[in-house]
């Protein structure tokens, strides 16, 4: 991956995050800090409710509109096949539920998956179809070959405890060469690391705004390639889904002609407003800029744990780092650690016997560096 020169971009964009006057926080790969452009577009739909309540309705089209574009932008796609969801869950579900599958059809998954992108796969053996399981670290021959003859295969971005970042575009090659439909949870890379979906190959993607793209929750994004929406059926059917939504008295019951048929009733939208603004902000700071930044904290986390006798989990590279680095020291409870780091106003997460921690882009060196010296 080529990035460029990000000299000082946490001090650049600093003032965005008025978290940061207060914390070190380091848990976007939980729920993040709302930027200050996202709270802003959220209280500016707060008081525009408050005072007029639906008057300027037209903005809140506006606003679906603009969400979709900053959104196709951000992975190379284009807002014909962005669906506005609640979360990434919906947006796995809506594909692994949505697509005819037939007795015998095979499915590529991965064991230390999220619950997300586990649980709607497995759920497919009940429907006769068989899911063979891999470890998110498995090389790449290995992938090869169980992608022969499966119809589906479905990954991480970014795997949410080891941090481990898969090659998305040889596996998106993969999966082309075999005739496979290629799926991607994108939540904890999405908005810190660079996705093209053209490039990689990627038939359907999915990610919530609240971690790593810096919106509120509730709110997230479903991309399904253009010409695989038919082979995809809705799997919540309601008044919007239909072309004709807006003509109440139509019983016509044609799906729209884009992602939008994926929307099953009134969406967020004090969560797209702020989802947008949050977009359209990283998208002006520069994902490269971000996500050279984000690894280089990573790298520097590391490297500081282990020089204090941490054990960190999973292996870094240029290539499969990211911006989650978890850690844990023989006889000592990571909740314990995770707790007095909070008291210090450091904010990690506790996950499965791991400090998790997970800093962006604003976050500066020196904070990491109050991080280690803070640790037993």
């Amino acid at each position: 991956m080529g990035y460029v020169n990000t000299t000082a971009v946490w001090s650049e964009y600093r003032h965005h995050f008025p978290a940061a006057e207060h914390l070190i926080y380091l848990h976007h790969a939980g729920v993040a800090p709302l930027c200050r452009r996202a709270a802003e577009a959220i209280h500016h739909l707060a008081d525009d409710c408050l005072l007029y309540g639906s008057y300027h309705y037209e903005e809140w089209m506006e606003t679906y509109a603009g969400l979709r574009a900053a959104a196709a932008r951000l992975i190379n796609a284009v807002p014909e096949e962005i669906a506005l969801i609640k979360n990434t869950s919906e947006g796995v579900s809506t594909v692994a539920r949505g697509i005819d599958w037939r007795p015998g059809d095979r499915v590529v998954a991965f064991q230390e998956e999220f619950p997300a992108n586990y649980f709607p796969w497995k759920k497919l053996e009940d429907r006769g179809v068989k899911v063979e399981w891999l470890s998110v670290f498995a090389t790449i021959e290995e992938i090869d070959r169980a992608a022969r003859g499966a119809r589906l295969l479905a990954i991480s971005f970014v795997q949410y405890l080891s941090g481990y970042r898969s090659d998305l575009t040889a596996i998106g090659e993969i999966c082309q060469r075999h005739g496979c439909f290629f799926f991607v949870d994108a939540i904890q890379g999405l908005g810190a690391f660079p996705v093209d979906v053209r490039k990689a190959h990627i038939h359907a993607l999915a990610a919530d705004g609240h971690k790593w793209l810096l919106g509120p929750e509730g709110c997230g994004v479903l991309y399904i390639q253009r010409d695989l929406q038919d082979s995809i059926e809705p799997v919540e059917f309601g008044w919007t889904n239909v072309a004709n939504y807006n003509d109440y008295a139509s019983r016509d019951m044609a799906l729209r002609p884009d992602a939008g048929r994926y929307e099953c009733g009134t969406l967020n939208t004090v969560g797209c407003f702020g989802l947008r603004a949050a977009i359209e902000f990283l998208l002006e700071v520069g994902i490269d800029r971000i996500a050279a930044h984000v690894q280089k904290l990573g790298d520097q986390i590391a490297d500081g744990v282990r020089a204090k006798g941490y054990e960190v989990l999973g292996t870094r590279t240029p290539s499969s780092g990211a911006g989650i680095v978890s850690f844990r020291k023989e006889g000592i409870d990571s909740r314990l650690i995770v707790r007095d780091l909070k008291e210090r106003n450091i904010i990690a997460g506790p996950r499965q016997g791991w400090v998790r921690t997970s800093p962006h882009f604003y976050i500066s060196p020196d904070d990491i560096g109050k991080l280690i010296a803070a640790l037993p």
